[in-house]
């Protein structure tokens, strides 16, 4: 069982961060188009369905397994390594919910932030990607 929804998990979270790869990306394209062009319109689509048919159920779907891992292992709450990992799930998470408001924004014409910002925001899943992976993999300091 733990072999399977380990799998499952990994799965999950490769389709998560696809989108939290390509959302920004989107974004930095959305903010140099004219507000109610066509482009415009089609980034929103584009967007909406990016969030809604593969990132949040893919990050409902990574949090679940997750928990059922984590639960099926019987990882100890205590472990650093284990404490670091859900610090940085907690960031992904966190930085899911910036992009969501972002797109909710956009969706209203709402330019308040410039593709510079964009680009420099699209960094931040792989810093946490790597902070993840090497307290996971490597488990420093344990």
């Amino acid at each position: 069982m733990y072999e399977w929804l380990k799998a499952l998990h990994i799965l999950c979270v490769i389709a998560w961060m696809a989108g939290l790869f390509y959302l920004p990306r989107l974004l930095v394209y959305h903010a140099t188009e004219v507000v109610g062009g066509p482009t415009s319109e089609t980034f929103k689509v584009m967007e909406r369905r990016l969030l809604g048919a593969i990132m949040r159920p893919a990050g409902i779907a990574t949090l679940v397994t997750g928990v059922g891992v984590w639960w099926v292992a019987g990882f100890l709450v205590t472990d650093i390594w284990f404490l670091m990992k859900i610090v940085g799930v907690v960031g992904m998470v966190a930085f899911h919910g910036l992009l969501e408001v972002h797109c909710t924004q956009y969706s209203r014409d709402d330019r308040i932030r410039p593709a510079r910002y964009f680009r420099m925001i699209n960094e931040v899943p792989t810093l946490l990607l790597i902070w993840i992976v090497v307290w996971v993999v490597v488990k420093p300091f344990t």
